[in-house]
């Protein structure tokens, strides 16, 4: 007899986006994961879809703003969600980031390498840190 392990919720796929020397971050409305306000555009992977699909989709629905998924960074265990994160590189294909879905977000953001920290306080995953190292101007 096999036992799977699965994690209570489904995991999380986050778009990391850059365009013109700084990455795409949003605003999130106060909720369950309230200390996490700025962040990559996210959201849960559904049933049978590609961490890269999610990122995609959910940065559309989140902002508007279509990509194209260019490679997988790295996946872990949030910190201080314990949720099951991905992270894809994503690169805009068209259209301007917006608040699209204003029942999660309430601001969209482009930051520069030296912002991030402004932005998120805690350090990054460092595969994403190391990506953002090396296509941001700093």
């Amino acid at each position: 007899m096999t036992t799977e392990t699965t994690t209570e919720k489904p995991g999380i796929s986050a778009a990391v986006i850059v365009k013109d020397g700084r990455v795409l971050m949003v605003r999130r409305r106060r909720g369950s994961e309230s200390e996490l306000v700025w962040q990559f555009p996210a959201g849960q992977i559904e049933p049978g879809e590609a961490a890269e699909d999610a990122a995609v989709r959910e940065t559309v629905e989140e902002t508007g703003l279509v990509v194209t998924a260019i490679r997988l960074l790295g996946e872990r265990v949030h910190p201080k969600t314990s949720r099951a994160m991905s992270y894809t590189a994503c690169e805009v294909v068209q259209g301007e980031a917006r608040v699209v879905d204003e029942e999660e977000l309430d601001a969209v953001a482009w930051v520069s390498h030296s912002e991030i920290t402004d932005y998120v306080p805690h350090p990054l995953y460092e595969k994403v840190q190391g990506y953002l190292d090396d296509v941001l101007p700093h």
